[in-house]
């Protein structure tokens, strides 16, 4: 049991890692068309497309807004999910 969940959390942290890349990258206008980061694109964008829907419907979202939130809100849950993996594991 622990193996498997040192495992989710190591694909949890790659995850984030590859969400950090990406936005970084985002900052490089030449960078977009790199193979490699669009591969973290397709990676990532299962993660971060409904959280965007969610952010576009909610108060906060709507064509006018220049800044994407999915990232951030996406580490947040990354984290989350990370702190109950810890739990889990320190209660077994």
């Amino acid at each position: 049991m622990d193996y498997v969940l040192r495992t989710l959390e190591l694909f949890l942290y790659a995850l984030e890692i590859l969400l950090l890349v990406r936005v970084l990258s985002s900052w490089i206008p030449s960078a977009r068309n790199h193979p490699i980061v669009q591969f973290i694109v397709q990676i990532t964008d299962p993660l971060l497309t409904p959280i965007r829907k969610l952010i576009n419907k909610s108060i906060f979202g709507g064509k006018g807004s220049m800044l994407d939130f999915s990232p951030l809100v996406a580490f947040l849950l990354l984290n989350v999910l990370q702190n109950l993996i810890n739990q889990v594991a320190l209660s077994l």
